[in-house]
């Protein structure tokens, strides 16, 4: 698209002085995050709950080993979809591929079968795949030439992740947990279908941005910089490296969920495609060791082929890559983990003057945030409802069964005399904070006080270590070995709210980042490279809840949260005294 076009795209039609069509992806990727969070919110506990509660009655290894494997694979396929989108279909027709994709993947959980959860959990992730890359490709184009809006942007959009995020757990873990696991997978694929909907009908507000590619049209839509910059096409033994890294890596991922699950009362796994030992290291641990360092090896063989400026940019997104993939891996302790922690060891049965103080409570953070999303939806309706009239109406027939649910669920609740706060609900003020806080991140990154990168992602680093330091004390007087506990709902509120701050930090804004530095023919690529990091933090994440009781049990809970505390604030701390380097390697990208 010309940089007339794009400019027309981006007067025309504001809303919170932004284009309309960021709000169109807004609400897209909201349903899509209501649907992948409200399921994964009960997945964990799905597999954990007993028979008579209709789980698998799985043991909390083998749930959380499956778990980090299945988000591993979300961030993984985003590889896939964006190399087709970027090559072959686009990224619109990408992201209506992803949409009904998980929208069917959301619709075979909801039978909740043997056979049915494992296609179910494989259409999610090649859904995901599709999805998730593109719709910010199509964002890191509508503001090429607006790029000191750009971090504003990506917060919103944020914004928009969280709220559907919010939605989905407090709506889908009520259902799955007080009513039946399958409605809370079903009414995941139902708002799924929504977005898929409302994007389609939506889709002309773009423009000629998204459509399929046009290797003619791109060539001279480059701008000068990249036109000058040197490429470096990979030789065909590059991409055998690639091929065995990237298939050593999957088939790991793959294997572990089953070598644990597959484990008999001997400690004898049943399947296991690496049952050898190279020394005295695991099979399955050599396997990967091996895959990473050929991917590392081919990494530094490649970066300082490229011109100078691309070279040290890429070096800039590899260090802010390594520390995201720290990030996630204590952060996605939330539907692990933590979520294991409120539900057996978090006292959540409340009485009197306790029990009202939450129905209010929880009723002000249902409905509040709501009536703010809704008049968001109002301000567009106000702008596209003449051009775009089918998808505004699907969209607001989603929020009035949304407002119908959420009413539903707050009567419930005002009416038992002691309720019980579900397990899943913690994870909700994750997303409230976000959509709290978020405008507030998002002013502060277009003042003349918008800090460095590295400073922001010290910040972010040390916040994720502060919110664990609260659990850890919080678990202090759990004794080792204990399987339950009633401690205070009070840390767990306290570490959702310094990782919230933490996330704001960091999680948007490593998107936004990606899109400045790399060249624009590398976008899509790029952000599956940076997806790449955050699969590899999932399911590092998996592989520390896995563990969690052998370590409760030797030392406690206290133990295993401090450990987590510890990492990230070194890792802040590294972030800041590498500043006047990544500085330099960005040449003056902010």
């Amino acid at each position: 698209m010309s940089e007339k076009h794009l400019n027309e795209l981006y007067s025309k039609g504001k809303v919170l002085g932004h284009p309309s069509g960021l709000f169109v992806l807004f609400f897209t990727e909201m349903w899509e995050r209501f649907s992948y969070y409200g399921m994964r919110a009960l997945l964990v506990m799905f597999f954990t709950a007993s028979l008579l509660d209709e789980g698998w009655g799985w043991p909390r290894e083998h749930a959380l080993a499956l778990f980090g494997t299945y988000t591993a694979l979300v961030y993984l396929s985003t590889m896939i979809g964006g190399w087709f989108a970027d090559n072959k279909i686009g990224y619109r027709y990408a992201v209506v591929v992803g949409a009904l994709l998980m929208t069917l993947g959301h619709g075979c959980m909801a039978l909740e079968t043997q056979f049915s959860i494992y296609a179910g959990l494989t259409l999610l992730v090649f859904g995901s795949g599709f999805f998730k890359p593109n719709m910010t490709s199509i964002i890191s184009e509508m503001y090429k030439e607006h790029q000191e809006k750009k971090d504003g942007a990506y917060t919103i959009f944020y914004m928009g992740v969280n709220a559907g995020a919010f939605l989905g757990i407090l709506l889908c873990g009520y259902l799955g947990e007080e009513v039946g696991w399958s409605i809370g997978f079903g009414l995941a694929g139902i708002f799924m279908l929504f977005g898929l909907l409302q994007f389609w009908f939506a889709q002309n507000i773009f423009g000629e941005i998204g459509k399929k590619p046009n290797p003619e049209l791109k060539a001279l839509q480059e701008t000068e910089e990249e036109k000058a910059d040197k490429r470096v096409p990979f030789t065909t033994m590059q991409n055998i490296v690639i091929f065995i890294s990237a298939g050593l890596g999957l088939a790991w991922i793959l294997n572990e969920p089953v070598k644990i699950i597959s484990k008999g009362a001997d400690g004898v796994s049943a399947y296991n495609l690496f049952d050898f030992n190279v020394g005295s290291l695991e099979g399955s641990y050599a396997v990967i060791l091996f895959a990473v360092l050929l991917f590392i090896g081919l990494m530094f063989y490649r970066i300082p082929q490229y011109s100078p400026i691309t070279r040290d940019r890429m070096i800039a997104v590899t260090f802010f890559a390594i520390l995201t993939m720290f990030f996630w891996a204590i952060f996605e302790q939330a539907p692990g983990s933590l979520t294991i922690f409120a539900r057996d060891y978090t006292d959540r049965v409340l009485e009197g003057n306790s029990a009202m103080i939450f129905r209010i409570a929880n009723s002000m953070m249902t409905l509040i945030p709501l009536a703010i999303i809704t008049y968001v939806l109002f301000l567009l309706f106000k702008m596209t409802f003449g051009e775009f009239a089918l998808s505004n109406i699907i969209l607001a027939v989603s929020f009035v069964i949304i407002w119908g649910i959420a009413i539903w669920m707050l009567v419930n609740q005002f009416k038992d005399a002691t309720p019980e706060i579900p397990a899943s609900w913690f994870g909700v003020l994750n997303s409230l904070f976000i959509i709290a806080f978020a405008p507030l991140f998002s002013k502060w990154w277009e003042s003349k006080y918008n800090p460095t990168a590295n400073v922001k992602y010290a910040l972010g680093l040390i916040l994720l270590g502060i919110g664990m330091a609260f659990v850890a004390f919080g678990a202090s007087d759990i004794p080792p070995g204990a399987k339950t506990a009633s401690v205070s709902v009070i840390w767990l509120i306290l570490v959702y709210f310094f990782h919230t701050m933490g996330e704001l930090c960091l999680s948007p804004l490593g998107l936004s980042y990606v899109s400045k530095l790399v060249p624009g023919r590398m976008i899509a690529f790029m952000f599956g490279i940076w997806y790449l990091a955050i699969a590899i933090g999932n399911k590092t994440a998996g592989i520390l809840g896995e563990n969690i009781d052998k370590i409760a049990d030797e030392h406690g809970l206290s133990y295993f949260f401090t450990i987590l505390t510890i990492i990230p604030i070194v890792l802040g701390v590294v972030s800041i005294l590498f500043t006047p380097v990544i500085k330099r390697l960005m040449h003056g990208i902010r």
